[in-house]
């Protein structure tokens, strides 16, 4: 027996257009959207920083 189990995750609105997200492509609504985001993050678009090290500075 040899069955998919899927967890359902909550509806929320989709980040790159706001519509509703589906299961399939979460949180996103299409794979257009998750595409669209992909290409933010790959382009450079999207930045998370590091915190500055006070040590780096001195050096």
């Amino acid at each position: 027996m040899d069955r998919k189990i899927s967890i359902l995750r909550t509806k929320k609105p989709c980040p790159i257009c706001k519509k509703q997200s589906q299961q399939k492509y979460h949180p996103f609504c299409s794979k257009r959207c998750a595409n669209i985001d992909l290409n933010r993050w790959l382009s450079g678009a999207y930045i998370i920083r590091a915190p500055e090290n006070e040590e780096e500075k001195e050096g």
